[in-house]
């Protein structure tokens, strides 16, 4: 795309999304809700470090610091998995991501995850009267096998419960790079059909490994395949050239489809499902935040981030529903720094800390790896605070059922609507959460358990981030060690030996 071009669709983009913010922007619902809105906001590959309000980094983030001002910041709030696909499989059908074997980090062409027949809490929503949507990031897979990408996609977020959806397919560092709107592959020509490989390229399409003189950013593993927007991915794709997205456009796109949701449903109740894609690789902010962290690329894309969850707020606020909406905002997994391109994350970090006091990260069985921020919002209704109840993502689901007087199906979900309300700080009294492949350790208040598992004591990609892998047991005191720097297994045998015996029955359910 030429310059010129690009700078025109941009300013396009950025007046649509100004003219949208404006909208009724003075407008009262007068009709009193029956049952409350459900925002859940959902970041990725966010830290508790990286969110100003937990005090452990050095990025400022206003708008999601306002979610805690105004409502209650979770300090032991955990994904149920530190990579994407798992967690997002859990907070949507309230089980631990073991229960499916294919729920693992998915390629971009993978067949839809979710059982279109089992209960979900979009469904739940649904059933109860609530339109439903999922606009960003999906990752859960589409179709049955096989797709064709210039039909109708027809098992994907309708099936298991949203009534409207735009998405990307899989994450912006896969193919196909395109947006998928209610199934079909939006922008999509006839006369240029879209075709998407994961084993094979086809025949003179260039690659990022034969091509990287096509490229604007560098890649470091993994990302060396098909090219778009000057950016190699992993997957090979041919085609449908006018629906490939502009990286640098992709939080206004997200963004504005959710406030149009958001405007178009507020006089009846809603479930937002608006998973941000920020500060995934590749990291392209718009330029409006390039350079503005002082921190590179994923500073700035957090920052980005930030500021559509600002907006948000502000819509919910200027419709004058804020006061029926419960705002759930968190972060699919831990941080990673170098996850596959030369975006100077490593090297203009600083002293920020995006893990927090904790260790490990993205991929990793440390704590850092699940522990994320975990932050809800109900003006009026939530009281200002810090809570340090144990909860976990996959809670959600049964809470939801609570709030709106809906039955709930036998899952890992654990009603906790009073620890989310602030009304008490009994959380989980045991929580699970995976690193990579089924790995699983357990925590209770105090404690975390890792059992041995074989494999790497580093991970190749994620920034050398350390696994939590070990031939020996593993336990630690959060309390007093929450960096788990001293495994004290040998002085507490019969700790770990309950906590292996919670382990096994909440892996083996």
């Amino acid at each position: 795309m030429e310059i010129k071009e690009f700078k025109r669709i941009n300013k396009l983009k950025y007046l649509g999304l100004v003219s949208l913010m404006g909208l009724n922007a003075g407008c009262t619902i007068t009709k009193e809700k029956q049952k409350p809105n459900v925002v859940i906001i959902y970041m990725d590959d966010l830290g508790i470090g990286d969110v100003s309000c937990y005090g452990m980094g050095q990025l400022k983030t206003p708008g999601i610091d306002r979610i805690a001002a105004e409502g209650l910041r979770f300090e032991n709030g955990y994904a149920t998995a530190a990579t994407c696909t798992p967690s997002r499989y859990s907070i949507l059908t309230g089980d631990y991501p073991w229960r499916n074997d294919k729920a693992a980090v998915l390629a971009g062409d993978a067949k839809l995850l979710i059982d279109t027949s089992k209960v979900t809490l979009p469904k739940i929503l649904q059933k109860s009267g609530y339109k439903t949507a999922a606009i960003g990031k999906w990752h859960l897979g589409l179709g049955q096998g096989n797709i064709d990408w210039n039909k109708e996609i027809l098992a994907g977020p309708k099936q298991v419960g949203f009534d409207y959806s735009y998405i990307m397919a899989a994450t912006n560092d896969r193919t196909p790079t395109v947006f998928v709107k209610n199934g079909l592959v939006e922008g999509l020509e006839a006369n240029d059909p879209l075709e998407v490989n994961y084993r094979k390229n086809y025949p003179g399409e260039p690659t990022g490994k034969l091509n990287p003189e096509l490229l604007k950013m560098k890649t470091t593993y993994h990302h060396h395949q098909s090219i778009n927007n000057g950016i190699s991915r992993i997957g090979f794709m041919k085609g449908g050239k006018n629906a490939m997205w502009v990286d640098e456009n992709m939080a206004d796109t997200f963004l504005v489809e959710s406030l149009r949701f958001i405007e178009e449903n507020k006089t009846k109740p809603f479930f937002l499902y608006y998973a941000l894609h920020q500060p995934h690789v590749p990291r392209v902010p718009h330029p409006r935040f390039a350079g503005k962290s002082g921190m590179g690329p994923r500073g700035d894309a957090i920052l980005e981030g930030d500021w559509c969850v600002a907006q948000v707020i502000n819509k919910l606020e200027s419709l004058h529903i804020l006061e029926n909406t419960l705002v759930i905002f968190s972060s699919d997994n831990g941080p990673v720094l170098d996850d596959g391109y030369a975006d100077q994350a490593v090297e203009k970090l600083g002293g920020h800390t995006p893990w927090g006091v904790f260790r490990g990260g993205k991929y990793s069985l440390f704590d850092a790896g699940a522990h994320v921020p975990f932050i809800v919002m109900w003006k009026g209704k939530i009281k200002q605070g810090v809570s340090k109840a144990m909860i976990s993502q996959v809670d959600i689901m049964a809470s939801a059922a609570k709030l709106i007087g809906s039955d709930m199906p036998d899952t890992d979900s654990e009603q906790l609507l009073s620890t989310l309300m602030g009304k008490t700080e009994e959380g989980r009294d045991i929580l699970h959460f995976e690193g990579l492949k089924g790995r699983v350790a357990v925590r209770s208040k105090e404690w975390v358990l890792i059992p041995p598992y074989k494999g790497p004591l580093r991970h190749s990609w994620g920034g050398n981030v350390e696994s939590g892998l070990s031939k020996d047991y593993q336990l630690y005191h959060m309390t007093e060690d929450p960096n788990q720097q001293h495994n004290v297994y040998t002085d507490f045998p019969e700790i770990a030996n309950e906590l292996l015996i919670k382990l096994n029955e909440g892996r083996n359910k």
